[in-house]
């Protein structure tokens, strides 16, 4: 079905509210002179030619100004539908002056309004799944300790141990998350050299990925860089667990850092399927997995690279995935500040 045409606005072309203003003033006062004059030309009673003349005055004045206050009405109705949680509606923003770089400035808010509303819908739902997993999982475990059913042992507590660690990380990374958009996270920025924290980052992932080799290179061997370092810590153990995680059995992830310009460059390479495309823009989203089928336990949170992300912006950097070939993923980490 087609939408029917709104009605044309015959000074949406003028640049300024005051030129509209001008234009109708001007057009009545004309229109109103002219007529007089030419109901006094015929003989017309002189209170009968202001008549006829204010009554035509009106008309022009109502079919010039037509659509100049029309974007207030359909912003008061849109301001309205926001209110009851309608976040579609938008107003006409056709016009060139000030009444249309509202609407404009109106119609742009909205739409920003609605993609913080399906954010938030979207982290209600998925906190409230990343949660009730761990959750039942306790919940079913300390029901058949409590009715008997089950006798406690070893095996019942590493796993209720490693529910409730999960359950910690997850609570971990987002208030991580949350100080990060907030910007209240203070950065402790000092100088340091970049390969003995990567080393430290690989080791502590090794611990968990045995059968995962990962390597180290840095270029200068003296490299350092003028940033917060539990912080750039923190981005490439997020990495690299991210990369152990798509790495298959007995693959590579290799770390590298180089120093460019001023900069300091820091690639995690795996050999595992790589990002598509097509989802490479939605990588660093709260909770989104490039997998969708990977199962939670196996996929982690999918808050790791939005962490990662808000530690580099925060350093006013650049993070980025790339393609490796013939397969394989690189993300890539520019932070400024590099010194010898």
């Amino acid at each position: 079905m087609r939408r029917p045409r709104a009605p044309e606005r015959p000074l949406d072309t003028l640049p300024s509210l005051k030129l509209k203003l001008s234009v109708v003033i001007a057009a009545a006062v004309g229109v109103t002179v002219v007529v007089f004059w030419a109901g006094s030309h015929l003989g017309l009673w002189p209170s009968m030619s202001g008549v006829i003349a204010g009554s035509i005055a009106l008309v022009v004045v109502w079919f010039l100004s037509r659509g100049m206050t029309s974007p207030l009405r359909e912003m008061m109705a849109a301001t309205e539908a926001m209110a009851r949680g309608d976040f579609s509606q938008r107003v006409r923003a056709t016009s060139r002056d000030e009444v249309g770089v509202l609407a404009a400035s109106f119609n742009s808010m909205a739409t920003e309004l609605a993609e913080t509303d399906r954010l938030r819908r979207d982290l209600v739902a998925n906190v409230s799944h990343e949660l009730r997993t761990p959750i039942a999982a306790l919940e079913v475990v300390l029901e058949n300790l409590v009715d008997g059913i089950d006798e406690p042992d070893l095996r019942t507590f590493r796993t209720m141990l490693a529910q409730v660690e999960r359950l910690g990380r997850l609570v971990k990374q987002l208030l991580d998350l949350s100080r990060l958009e907030s910007g209240a996270v203070p950065l402790d920025r000092r100088d340091f050299a970049v390969g003995p924290m990567l080393e430290r980052a690989i080791r502590e992932s090794q611990l968990n990925a045995p059968e995962v080799e990962m390597t180290v290179s840095v270029e200068p061997a003296g490299l350092h860089i003028d940033a917060d370092p539990e912080r750039i810590h923190q981005v490439v153990a997020n990495l690299v667990e991210n990369a152990v995680r798509h790495s298959p059995r007995g693959g590579m992830v290799a770390v590298a850092a180089r120093r460019i310009s001023d900069s300091v460059t820091i690639e995690v390479s795996d050999e595992g399927p790589g990002i598509p495309a097509s989802e490479a823009p939605h990588v660093f989203d709260r909770f989104y997995r490039a997998d969708s089928a990977r199962s939670t336990s196996d996929g982690g949170a999918g808050l790791g690279l939005a962490i990662a992300r808000g530690i580099v912006d925060l350093h006013g950097g650049d993070i980025h995935p790339e393609q490796r070939k013939p397969h394989g993923c690189r993300m890539v980490v520019t932070i400024p500040g590099a010194s010898l």
